[in-house]
């Protein structure tokens, strides 16, 4: 049966929540969902007479959203995917902006596309050529990714993860003493074939 594209975001949502559960760090779960509202603008327009600033919040809707979501009920987003079933020039573009204001606001935040129903299992050219603010995209020769599909798109997600919580430690421990000291960060290409490119 095939669906719309609010219902196979739904359906792989639920899928992955099994699928991540094992990547969750010892205080915390790993939450995946459909629909959520995530801030992309925080703007203040005034300040109260202590100087508490009174910020106004901006919300995008995500396809599918991956969090840490700790015991006390916080939470950190972690992944977003975008999920589409065809995807012209102007998608592209619009979601890589999407993804630049998200990451904007989250500065940890990985951002990826996925594009269902390519019959060729290619990635679009002008999503590679448009798509500048994704940190990954795939896509599948249809809804329903063959085992191959499926585990590669499950391992990219846990690298993705991996390299939020990475980059929030970066980002947050920089000023203690005992924070470790990086020399370099190099964002690697890395391209996998297509099932259709890959000879016996």
């Amino acid at each position: 049966m095939e669906l719309n594209e609010r219902e196979w975001a739904k359906s792989l949502a639920n899928r992955l929540s099994a699928e991540l559960a094992g990547k969750a760090q010892p205080d915390s779960i790993i939450t995946v969902e459909d629909g959520r509202k995530l801030p992309y603008t925080c703007q203040i327009y005034e300040y109260s007479s202590d100087d508490m600033p009174a910020p106004e919040v901006s919300k995008y809707e995500t396809d599918i959203l991956i969090c840490d979501k700790r015991k006390d009920g916080c939470w950190v987003p972690r992944v977003v995917i975008e999920s589409k079933l065809a995807i012209t020039t102007h998608d592209a573009l619009t979601y890589s902006a999407k993804a630049a204001t998200h990451k904007h606001v989250h500065p940890y935040l990985r951002y990826g596309i996925l594009v269902g129903g390519q019959r060729n299992q290619a990635l679009p050219g002008r999503l590679v050529k448009h798509g500048v603010d994704f940190d990954f995209m795939l896509s599948w020769k249809g809804q329903e990714p063959s085992g191959g599909e499926w585990r590669h798109f499950c391992e990219i997600l846990g690298l993705e993860v991996e390299a939020s919580r990475n980059l929030e430690d970066v980002l947050t421990t920089s000023r203690s003493p005992s924070h470790r000291r990086y020399q370099s960060l190099h964002r690697k290409l890395i391209l996998e074939l297509a099932e259709t490119e890959i000879k016996p």
